[in-house]
């Protein structure tokens, strides 16, 4: 065999070895996946930050020291600020697993 074919089969060889190292998906060449691969799972993340950057309209907080006393104070007398009332949605059904009394 000669010199020339012997570099030209190494060349040939050479370039269908590259030819396995290209993708058409835009994706990783190794595994095969996808370029949006795992994106599920970003977008989970980002749903769960409300908003990393608050602006809020006063510069402190509304508690601090004085507020504390006071709410100590009134939970001393028996004074405590009722919170509002929130309510549900009634669905008109409960549930209950069905399973009876494994006893029996």
């Amino acid at each position: 065999m000669s010199i020339e074919r012997m570099r030209s089969g190494v060349a040939l060889a050479l370039a269908v070895s590259l030819c396995g190292c290209a993708t058409t998906n835009g994706g990783d060449a190794v595994m095969g996946w996808q370029d949006n691969f795992g994106e599920a799972n970003r977008q989970t993340m980002a749903a769960q930050i409300i908003d990393p950057h608050p602006v809020y309209p006063d510069a402190q907080a509304p508690a601090g020291g004085e507020h504390a006393a006071q709410a100590v104070a009134r939970y001393r007398t028996d004074k405590v600020k009722k919170p509002e009332r929130t309510t549900t949605s009634n669905t008109g059904g409960s549930g209950g697993s069905g399973a009876g009394n494994p006893q029996q």
